[in-house]
């Protein structure tokens, strides 16, 4: 892991978003790119007026002040930091800027809800995460420590699943984390035998691995939805992040059938990260 983007909108969770960054960083030698999405109008930077021009201008350097005053953490002391202005909020600029500097991870914060769609649905959260080729940490609070020891992802090992599936392996392989899969089945119309299971399992990973070796990781669950498989067994493992695929721009509801990756993200006290399809 060597570059994080964090988007920084001067807000307490972008701030638990630096935060955990800055730990990642030390841990793991990475620069930091933070990113302020400037809301300024095309019509307000491209006019010729001289003074709409002048107010353009007060605002970027009034934004540019702000910016620089946020970074100003003693916690970040000893990391390369890299202060970036974007000068419209357009939240798929944030995968523009991953893919220009190569990153390889993005941090946001989320202050989550008791109901399901009161926040991270239409959220700026939700935007990275529709349009991020990348993957996205979502953090809730400010931790004491943040780490990917010890991991639970959550899998329908489906066809769908492959390809987040060899981009989580990937990275938390790169930081030796220990990976539990858990797939939730559940007791309605979708429930499957521990034999069906099974074999969708041996042929994903014969597909993915071509060996099962990793059979041994596989944990089935029961429960009455699969957000509570997911959380329950997160925590039964002692986790220290849940990580999910998603659909990207069809959004976090089409995974496995409904609501389940809005849940997950705003019910978790863990932090997710998410894997695009």
């Amino acid at each position: 892991m060597k570059k994080i983007i964090v988007p920084v909108d001067f807000s307490d969770y972008s701030e638990y978003a630096l935060k955990t960054a800055a730990k990642l960083a030390k841990k793991y030698e990475a620069e930091i790119l933070a990113l302020h999405m400037l809301e300024m109008s095309d019509l307000l930077l491209t006019t010729s007026d001289g003074i709409q021009i002048e107010k353009a201008n007060f605002f970027l350097k009034l934004s540019e002040d702000k910016f620089e005053k946020f970074l100003k953490k003693d916690y970040l002391n000893d990391i390369k930091l890299t202060p970036i202005i974007k000068h419209f909020k357009v939240f798929t600029e944030v995968d523009d800027v991953a893919k220009k500097h190569d990153a390889d991870l993005i941090i946001m914060g989320s202050h989550g809800v008791s109901g399901v769609k009161e926040f991270f649905l239409g959220s700026n959260t939700e935007r990275v995460v529709r349009s991020s080729e990348i993957p996205v940490l979502v953090v809730k609070n400010e931790s004491n420590d943040i780490n990917f020891e010890n991991v639970v992802f959550a899998c329908d090992f489906s066809e769908e699943s492959i390809k987040p599936y060899i981009n989580a392996v990937k990275m938390f392989d790169s930081l030796n984390s220990k990976i539990n899969f858990v797939h939730v089945n559940l007791p309605n119309e979708r429930f499957l035998s521990s034999i069906e299971i099974e074999k969708k399992v041996v042929s994903f990973f014969t597909k993915t691995e071509h060996n099962l070796d990793k059979m041994k990781d596989v944990h089935y669950v029961s429960d009455y939805t699969i957000e509570d498989g997911v959380l329950n067994f997160a925590l039964k493992m002692g986790a220290d992040i849940i990580a999910i695929p998603t659909h990207g721009r069809k959004g976090l509801a089409h995974f496995f059938e409904g609501s389940v990756g809005e849940d997950i993200v705003n019910h978790a006290t863990l932090p997710v990260i998410t894997f695009k399809i």
